[in-house]
């Protein structure tokens, strides 16, 4: 009986991979032939759109078409879910953080998806902070002054954040641990941007959200005060904002990052044509410069083994956390 060649073998094995494709309705040297969406899972006008339609607008003059969709609720979990759910064909993509998907599959207590089963990275787009920011009528000006405050007037304090199971409810958590003030009250919204208006309104004394130009400038203009960020060092957009941990608390530390995912079966091939396509346009000046106008750092060097190592590493680290704060979702 005679062995097939070698070069038969790879025949066959490159047979297999086109069938593969095939089979799930996608051709790699096709794609893309119609518009891509990527679903934003919190409501428009917050600090994911300012990461997701620079990104949209770059990739569909040079890629094709992309379309953002918001897909708001349960602190990301809706638009998460519907992603998690959708044709692997690279043509529905999400923009996810650890929140949604790190914190929340973990806190769940039924998900509606996990992150390694049912998502594959492509891209780690930028890295951020977050920012503990008060109305100005509060009368605190760092976050040990907001410390005293809270205890010495108990029960009237509350925070609002991006939603459930997000990093702002995270580090809004940590905060009242390490600051031994558990009457402080979680006020959840569906994205960052309902509750920068609560805050702007007076009808929230305190939020936790992304540190954004938006929120700098809002800062700066006296329409809210920020008191510190969650970053390891103080942030190269926003050096005159102190860290947490400067500001006396030595393990309220978040760096937060946002990266693009697929569902979880879509081809190999067609994750290296969008982490490609996006690494070469996360080299132009002006996309560049509208992320670092937002105080956001732009990753020049990521790919889907690294992002997907990222959320691996997420994993190891916030697991404890989460239950010595006994952090549950519904």
């Amino acid at each position: 009986m005679m062995l097939p060649s070698r070069r038969e073998i790879l025949f066959g094995a490159g047979s297999l991979s086109t069938l593969t494709l095939i089979s799930s309705g996608v051709k790699a040297d096709a794609f893309p032939t119609r518009p891509i969406r990527l679903v934003v899972p919190f409501a428009a006008g917050g600090s994911n759109d300012v990461i997701a339609r620079p990104w949209a607008d770059k990739m569909s003059s040079s890629f094709g078409p992309v379309v953002v969709e918001n897909i708001a609720g349960a602190g990301g979990a809706v638009g998460c879910a519907s992603v998690a759910h959708a044709p692997a064909d690279g043509y529905t993509l999400l923009l996810g953080n650890a929140g949604n998907q790190v914190v929340i599959p973990l806190a769940s207590q039924r998900p509606s998806y996990e992150s390694a089963r049912d998502f594959r990275a492509i891209y780690r787009l930028v890295s951020n902070g977050l920012a503990f920011a008060v109305h100005p009528s509060l009368p605190v000006k760092d976050l040990s002054q907001l410390v005293a405050y809270g205890k010495a007037n108990p029960g009237k304090l509350s925070y609002g954040s991006a939603g459930i199971g997000t990093t702002n409810q995270l580090a809004g958590e940590m905060f009242k641990s390490q600051a031994e003030l558990p009457d402080i009250v979680h006020v959840p919204y569906r994205g960052a941007a309902p509750a920068i208006n609560d805050l702007l309104g007076g009808q929230l004394p305190m939020i936790v959200a992304v540190m954004t130009g938006q929120l700098l400038q809002l800062h700066e203009s006296g329409k809210l005060r920020i008191l510190a960020v969650t970053n390891e060092r103080r942030m190269a957009g926003a050096p005159n904002i102190p860290t947490a941990i400067e500001s006396g608390m030595p393990h309220l530390k978040f760096d937060g990052w946002f990266s693009l995912f697929a569902p979880r079966a879509t081809p190999e091939p067609i994750i290296s044509q969008l982490a490609q396509a996006t690494h070469e346009i996360m080299s132009n000046a002006s996309l560049l410069e509208k992320y670092r106008a937002e105080v956001l750092e732009p990753d020049s060097d990521s790919s889907p083994d690294k992002a997907q190592h990222i959320v691996h590493e997420e994993v190891e680290r916030l697991s404890p956390l989460i239950r010595s704060i006994q952090l549950k979702l519904e």
